[in-house]
C-alpha cells in the first residue's frame, strides 16, 4: 500500500515504511465517516443498468450508514423526465453543459465532503461523455469514480476522457481484476489509486427454483433465463437457435427473456429486435417455448425471475464487456450459469462456477444446457460454488467496501490538497441608461461599519444608537450582490467586501440551535431578542438565494449556501404570508442557477400553494387580495406568486397573481392614475375603510417596481414597464409633495413622505429600496436595448 508523498514534489509517489503504512491505516480507520456523499449517475426509474446499480448502491449505503448521509444526482437523457424519489436532489441535463457547471457549484457549497461518480461513456453529454469533466474539474471535495466500462482499445476521445477522470479522481473503483489491469496497462493509472470492488448483489437465499415457477406458469418445466435490457449485442437469438436441439432431448423447456428493449434502441428503431426474436422462434417452431417478458423488473420481481431459473444464460456477442450486473446477480442467487467468454464472465465463472461456451455457437449452448439438465449433481454443485463465492459481494458488504474507499480518499486528500478550478468572473453589465440616475454607493458605504449596515440615520449621518437589523443587512446583501454582478474589475472587490460584511452579519444573526435568525442587534453587539420575526427570516433567505443565484464569488456562494440550507426548514412552520413570499423570492433566485434542485422546488411550491390558498379564501368581487387589509411590503405577495407560478407552469397561480397585482396598482394611484401613492404606514388599508395616504414608504415603491418588472418580463405587456417607470418617478419627485426623496449628493434616499414634509433621515431601508429599484430599472432597460439591437440585426 502506498500513499501520496508529502515532500512537496507533485507527481511523485513514495512507498512508506511498514510502520508508516500501519499508522496511516489506523488513521484512516479512525477518521469520521463522510457526512454528506453525492452519488452521480443514472437513477431509477430511468431504465438502464447504471440506474439500477446507482440506486442499489445508494440503498445499501443508506441502510448501513444512514439515509441522511447521501443523495443522488442523475442524468436525464434528451426529451426525458423521470419521477425520481426524494433521494434525488438535483438533475443533470445530458447535453446541457451549464447544468454540469451548476451541479459543481451546488456540490461545492452544499456541505458535501465526497462525490461518488458512476462512469459510463454513454450517459453523459458531449463526445465520449466529456461534459462530465466540466463538473469534475470544479469540484473541491474528494472524488471516487466507479468505472463501468474500461476499454482495451479506446478511441481518442474515450481515452482522453478516461485519462482525465483518472487524474481528477482520488480513487478509482474497478469491478474486476481485469479492469484494474487495463487501468494500469492501458491508461497508466498507478496501482495505489485503484480499489477492486466487485458488482454488488442482493443477499438472496439459496432456494429451489420450483418455488417460483408457478408465477410464470412454468410448473414442472425446466426454465432457462436471460434478463436485462434487450439489444442486438446480447446474442439472445443464439439461445433461440439452440432450442430445437435442446427440445429434441428435453421437451419440457421454457426460455424466459425478461426485460424491456434498451431505451436507446427503442428510440432509434422501436421494437424491431424483440419482434425479430419472436419471429425467429416461430420460424424454428419453438414459439411456444419462448416467453418474452417486456417489463423493467423491480427488486421484488427480480427475486422471482432469477429464483425461477434452473439455468441462467448470458450469450453476449462481444468480448469487451468489463462488467455485467445481471451475471453478478445470477451468481449471487446461486444459479447454474452458461455464458460466452466476455471479460467479466471469464473472471466471474472461473473455478467451475459456470460453463463458458464460444461466441455465436448455438450448438455449444445446446450441449451445455443438456449437460447441466441431465446431471443434477454437477448442476447443484455448480450452484453451490457460485453462491458461496458471491457471499463477499452482497450489497451490505459492498457498501462497507465503498465506505472504506471513501474514507481513504478523504485521508489521501488531506495529505495532498489540491485546488479546484477557479470560477470565471461575472460579465460586466451594460452601461447605465441616461434617463435614470447614476448608481451612487456613497451613503450605503457610510452606513456600513465592521459589523454590518446600521439601521437608521440622522439626516445622512449613521445613527449608531439604533444598532442593526437582519432585515436591513439582508436587503444590503441583495443590493451589494446585484451591484457586484455589474461592477467593473476595479470596483468589484470593494463591493464584494460589503457583501462579505452583510453575509457575516447573517451568519452572526443565525441561532444554530433554534435554526432561526435574530433580528435586532445593539451597537454594542448584544442581541435584543432570542428569535427574530418571521419576516426577517424570510428576507434573510431572499438575500442568501440572491447570492447563490447571482454572485460569482465562490467564497460568498459557499457561505451563503450553507446558511441557506440550514435556514430553509423553519419557514415551513411560519404563518406570515410575507415571510413565505420573501422565502419564495430567495428560493427562486437560487433555482434560477440550480433549476433541478427538487427539494427547493418543493419548498417553493409549498409556500406558493399557501399564498394561492389564502388568496382564493379572501378574494371577493371588489377585493382581489390575500388578506383583509393592505399593510406593508404588499407587492411582494403577487411578485412571489408570479415567479412561482411561471417557473412551475401553474397558470392558475400566475393568473391569480397578475389579477392581484392589477388590483394593487390601481389601489396605489391617485384618481388620475398618473401619480403613485403607496398605501401609507399610518393606518394602512382595511377592506371597507379609507386608505391611509401617509406615511408613504420607499420600500413600497421598490417592491412594486420589482413586481411590475417581473410581470413585464413574463408577459411583455408594455403597461407593466410603464407602471414601473411611473412608480420609479415617485422617488424623483412625481409624488404627493413634488419633492425628490433621492439625494443625488449622497446617493441616499429619504425615509418617506409625511403629509406636510419629507422625512429627511436617510436610513438603511429607504436607501436600499432606492438602490434596488434603480438596479432593477437599469437592468430592464439594458435588457430591452439588447433585445432591440438583436431584432434590428436580424431584420437587417
Amino acid at each position: 500500500m502506498s500513499f501520496p508523498s508529502t515532500n512537496g514534489f507533485s507527481g511523485h509517489v513514495r512507498t512508506p515504511s511498514p510502520s508508516e503504512s500501519t499508522a496511516a491505516l489506523q488513521k484512516v480507520c479512525s477518521l469520521p465517516l463522510p457526512t454528506r456523499i453525492a452519488f452521480i449517475g443514472n437513477y431509477l426509474p430511468r431504465e438502464c443498468g447504471i440506474a439500477t446499480f446507482t440506486t442499489d448502491l445508494c440503498t445499501a449505503v443508506a441502510a448501513e450508514y444512514g439515509a441522511e448521509r447521501l443523495f443522488a444526482i442523475p442524468v436525464n437523457d434528451p426529451d426525458s423526465q423521470y419521477d425520481y424519489p426524494e433521494r434525488v436532489r438535483l438533475e443533470l441535463m445530458q447535453e446541457d453543459v451549464t447544468s454540469y457547471e451548476r451541479a459543481a457549484d451546488f456540490l461545492n457549497f452544499n456541505g458535501n465532503d465526497l462525490v461518488c461518480l458512476q462512469h459510463e461513456y454513454g450517459i453523459y453529454g458531449g463526445p465520449a461523455g466529456r461534459h462530465i469533466l466540466t463538473l469534475l474539474r470544479r469540484l473541491k471535495m474528494p472524488l471516487v469514480t466507479t468505472l463501468h466500462t474500461v476499454l482495451r482499445e479506446p478511441d481518442r476521445n474515450q481515452r482522453l476522457v478516461l485519462e482525465e477522470i483518472a487524474q481528477l479522481s482520488d480513487r478509482l473503483i474497478a469491478m474486476s481484476e481485469l479492469a484494474a489491469e487495463l487501468l494500469r496497462e492501458t491508461y497508466a493509472v498507478p496501482s495505489h489509486k485503484i480499489d477492486v470492488i466487485p458488482h454488488g448483489v442482493p443477499d438472496l437465499p439459496f432456494t429451489d427454483p420450483n418455488y417460483f415457477k408457478d408465477i410464470f406458469g412454468a410448473e414442472g418445466k425446466s426454465v432457462l433465463l436471460t434478463f436485462g435490457l434487450l439489444s442486438p449485442n446480447k446474442g439472445i437469438e443464439n439461445v433461440i437457435r439452440a432450442l430445437p436441439a435442446i427440445l429434441a432431448r428435453q421437451p419440457n423447456i421454457i426460455y424466459i427473456v425478461s426485460g424491456v428493449t434498451h431505451p436507446h434502441i427503442r428510440r432509434r428503431e422501436g421494437e424491431r429486435y424483440r419482434d425479430g426474436l419472436q419471429a425467429l422462434a416461430t420460424e424454428l417452431g419453438v414459439g411456444s417455448n419462448l416467453m418474452l417478458s417486456n417489463r423493467f423488473v423491480d427488486s421484488n420481481e427480480l427475486v422471482q425471475h432469477v429464483g425461477a431459473a434452473d439455468i441462467y444464460i448470458t450469450p453476449y456477442r462481444q468480448e469487451a464487456q468489463i462488467v455485467s450486473g445481471t451475471l453478478a446477480i445470477a451468481l449471487g442467487a446461486g444459479k447454474a450459469i452458461i455464458s460466452t467468454p466476455y471479460w467479466h464472465a471469464k473472471e466471474l465463472l472461473a473455478g467451475k462456477r459456470g460453463v463458458i461456451v464460444p461466441f455465436e455457437s448455438p450448438g455449444a449452448i445446446a450441449e451445455a444446457v443438456l449437460a447441466l439438465l441431465e446431471n443434477d449433481a454437477e448442476r447443484h454443485a455448480m450452484r453451490k460454488r457460485a453462491y458461496l463465492h458471491s457471499r463477499e459481494t452482497t450489497w451490505p458488504k459492498t457498501a462497507r467496501a465503498y465506505m472504506a474507499s471513501f474514507q481513504r480518499a478523504r485521508f489521501e486528500r488531506s495529505l495532498q490538497p489540491r485546488a479546484a478550478q477557479q470560477e470565471e468572473d461575472a460579465r460586466i453589465a451594460a452601461e447605465q441608461i441616461e434617463i435614470l440616475p447614476d448608481l451612487k454607493m456613497d451613503h450605503l458605504v457610510a452606513l456600513t461599519d465592521d459589523t454590518g449596515i446600521l439601521q437608521h440615520a440622522i439626516f445622512s449621518v449613521a445613527n449608531t444608537r439604533e444598532g442593526y437589523t437582519t432585515d436591513d443587512n439582508a436587503r444590503a446583501l441583495i443590493v451589494s450582490t446585484l451591484v457586484a454582478k455589474r461592477a467593473d474589475d476595479g470596483h468589484k472587490s470593494e463591493v464584494q467586501d460589503l457583501s462579505q460584511r452583510y453575509l457575516a452579519f447573517l451568519w452572526l444573526a443565525f441561532d444554530t440551535d433554534r435554526k432561526r435568525f435574530r433580528n435586532f442587534l445593539s451597537y454594542e453587539r448584544k442581541w435584543l431578542e432570542d428569535v427574530g420575526s418571521e419576516d426577517s427570516h424570510g428576507r434573510a433567505l431572499w438575500a442568501l438565494g440572491t447570492v447563490l443565484g447571482h454572485s460569482r464569488n465562490a467564497g460568498l456562494r459557499g457561505a451563503a449556501g450553507r446558511l441557506f440550507e440550514s435556514a430553509v426548514p423553519a419557514v415551513l412552520t411560519f404563518t406570515s404570508p410575507r415571510a413565505w413570499a420573501f422565502a419564495i423570492l430567495g428560493a427562486q433566485a437560487y433555482l434560477d442557477w440550480f433549476p433541478g434542485d427538487r427539494a427547493v422546488q418543493g419548498f417553493r411550491n409549498t409556500l406558493a400553494d399557501r399564498l394561492l390558498a389564502i388568496y382564493f379564501h379572501t378574494r371577493s368581487e371588489d377585493w382581489h387580495w390575500f388578506e383583509k387589509s393592505l399593510s406593508y411590503s404588499n407587492a411582494t405577495l403577487p411578485h412571489a406568486l408570479i415567479l412561482a407560478g411561471h417557473r412551475s407552469g401553474n397558470t392558475i397561480m400566475t393568473a391569480a397573481a397578475i389579477e392581484s397585482l392589477k388590483w394593487l396598482t390601481a389601489a396605489q394611484h391617485r384618481g388620475d392614475k398618473g401619480t403613485f401613492v403607496p398605501i401609507g404606514s399610518n393606518g394602512f388599508f382595511t377592506e371597507g375603510k379609507e386608505k391611509a395616504r401617509f406615511d408613504q414608504q420607499p420600500i413600497e415603491a421598490c417592491i412594486t417596481i420589482s413586481a411590475c418588472l417581473e410581470t413585464y418580463r413574463l408577459t411583455q405587456e408594455e403597461r407593466w414597464l410603464e407602471e414601473a417607470e411611473q412608480v420609479f418617478r415617485w422617488f424623483l419627485g412625481k409624488n404627493d409633495l413634488h419633492v425628490s426623496l433621492y439625494d443625488a449628493a449622497t446617493g441616499g434616499c429619504k425615509d418617506g413622505l409625511h403629509p406636510d414634509r419629507v422625512n429627511e433621515n436617510q436610513g438603511a431601508e429607504s436607501t436600499l429600496s432606492f438602490l434596488m429599484a434603480l438596479l432593477e430599472m437599469q437592468a430592464t432597460k439594458v435588457s430591452d436595448a439588447d433585445q432591440l439591437s438583436h431584432e434590428m440585426s436580424v431584420s437587417i
